[in-house]
């Protein structure tokens, strides 16, 4: 089935019940006063968060979902039933947005993370309510209130700690499962990766980081082209980026406008994202060596710029156990992930 991280869907509470009119009616008491009970309240519409999902296949094929009604209050003071509430489990990372103006009505940041985004109509009074002292036997009741009904657009932004970015064929995918236990498809020909895949990578008892492989930008991906304008969003909320830049597109390309491309698609879609933390990984390397004039140039470049730069080979391992190191080191604990020592 094919990954959905967008959707939109329709969403309705239950209506509240109608209170009921009636009378005591018992052997001594045949004309007992008002004994009429309220109606129940409509069910609401929940929300809630879970990490057993990655994404919003569920929602694909239902778009319209609604909340039980309550039932009529009955006689003898009775209480109609509550509705059933309406309880949607989505991904942590889903944002709840009006599709008419985008206003976000709900972020699912947290695992188990609860709340009523919809509530059910209140059920109406039943006629013992409205009894006074002029008016002893009513012969009438409150309805009930109508539920609420809501068109929802749900965006999926994964809770990623680093994001890892590159062109197709970069190494991305190889480089998540030499880190990871994630086993994401992997060949040689463009757009193997057609979603993005997450892996959790271990820091023995110091806790661990998500790492999510975006499918490959290509030049124009804030437009529209390729891929990764669909997957952009996935790396709003990361706290590092990975840039891989493939060394064998050497000597004929000048990869160094790779970088430069890529931080312009980011910054294009939206300039938060050229702003993070940032660490360059050249893949690749087995098939050249660190003493390549062109290699030691283009790290002297971008490590002019400010940038930890490493080289690797996501295939042969070379320079992960650096990498590994690099994260950990930089690692900090606390109510947010971040990665201090990375330049921005």
């Amino acid at each position: 089935m094919a990954f959905v991280d967008e959707v939109t869907i329709t969403a309705r509470s239950g209506d509240g019940g109608g209170g009921c009119v009636s009378f005591r009616r018992e052997k001594y008491l045949p004309k007992g006063g008002p004994d009429g009970g309220d109606g129940g309240n409509g069910g609401s519409v929940i929300l809630t968060a879970t990490r057993r999902l990655h994404g919003l296949n569920d929602f694909a094929s239902r778009k319209h979902f609604r909340a039980g009604d309550g039932e009529p209050g009955r006689g003898k003071n009775q209480h109609g039933k509550n509705g059933m509430d309406l309880v949607l489990s989505m991904p942590v990372g889903t944002v709840v947005l009006d599709p008419d103006t985008d206003e976000v009505l709900a972020d699912l940041t947290e695992d188990g993370q609860e709340l009523i985004l919809i509530r059910g109509g209140r059920g109406g009074k039943g006629n013992r309510h409205f009894a006074t002292a002029t008016n002893r036997t009513p012969r009438f009741s409150q309805p009930g209130s109508r539920g609420e009904e809501k068109t929802l657009k749900l965006s999926l932004k994964f809770m990623a700690h680093i994001g890892l970015i590159g062109f197709p064929n970069a190494g991305k995918s190889t480089l998540l499962s030499r880190l990871t236990m994630a086993r994401p498809k992997i060949d040689s020909y463009p757009f193997t990766t057609l979603e993005p895949n997450l892996g959790v990578l271990t820091f023995g008892d110091e806790g661990s980081v998500i790492i999510a492989d975006i499918p490959g930008l290509i030049e124009g991906a804030s437009r529209g082209h390729g891929l990764g304008h669909r997957f952009l969003k996935h790396i709003e909320r990361t706290e590092l980026l990975l840039i891989l830049l493939d060394i064998t597109f050497l000597p004929e390309h000048d990869i160094l406008e790779d970088f430069h491309t890529l931080r312009e698609e980011m910054g294009a879609y939206d300039p938060r994202l050229v702003r993070k933390p940032q660490m360059v990984l050249i893949n690749k390397m087995d098939l050249y060596g660190p003493e390549h004039r062109k290699v030691e140039n283009l790290i002297e470049t971008l490590e002019k710029m400010g940038l930890k730069v490493l080289p690797i080979s996501a295939l042969t391992g070379q320079g992960l156990d650096e990498l590994k190191k690099t994260l950990q080191e930089n690692w900090v604990h606390g109510d947010m992930v971040s990665f201090s020592g990375f330049p921005k």
